[in-house]
């Protein structure tokens, strides 16, 4: 699918469902993370404390859970309902469960290697709807809540 062939909002002619995505991305991240950290110290008990042991693993296995979850519930996640803003499809609908583990295995993938979420910040940053990488190869955006 090409660019063109999306049915997403326009940047430049419905610049308001853009604006200020990334900052309000980077604020759901921090919320998101906070929960997820809470989340897991929360598991850590019914573990009989064995899961301190290997306390990132289960960090992340429960963050992969939360986000796939409320992604597929609500095309967002807690800290992005907190910001006003969800992931929509190539189609521009709301994010089905399948979509939602798949971006957020490209979001778990993108945080596992540096560099690779350096860049897919910058494109953040720098593209008119202010995609991530695994936005791109899912051709989902992220848009202020209508």
């Amino acid at each position: 699918m090409t660019q063109s062939n999306y049915n997403h909002p326009d940047p430049f002619r419905a610049p308001q469902f853009y604006a200020s995505v990334p900052s309000k991305r980077l604020i759901a991240w921090i919320i998101d993370t906070a929960i997820t950290l809470l989340l897991t110290v929360l598991v850590i008990p019914f573990t009989a404390f064995a899961g301190l042991f290997f306390f990132p693993l289960l960090a992340l296995v429960i963050g992969f859970g939360y986000r796939c979850v409320t992604i597929g519930a609500s095309s967002a996640t807690w800290g992005m309902r907190v910001m006003a803003i969800e992931l929509r499809d190539a189609r521009g609908e709301r994010f089905d469960c399948p979509q939602a583990v798949m971006h957020t295995l490209g979001y778990s993938l993108s945080m596992a290697f540096v560099l690779v979420q350096i860049a897919s910040i910058i494109m953040m940053l720098g593209t008119a709807r202010g995609q991530s990488l695994t936005d791109l190869a899912l051709g989902s955006v992220m848009i202020n809540r209508r």
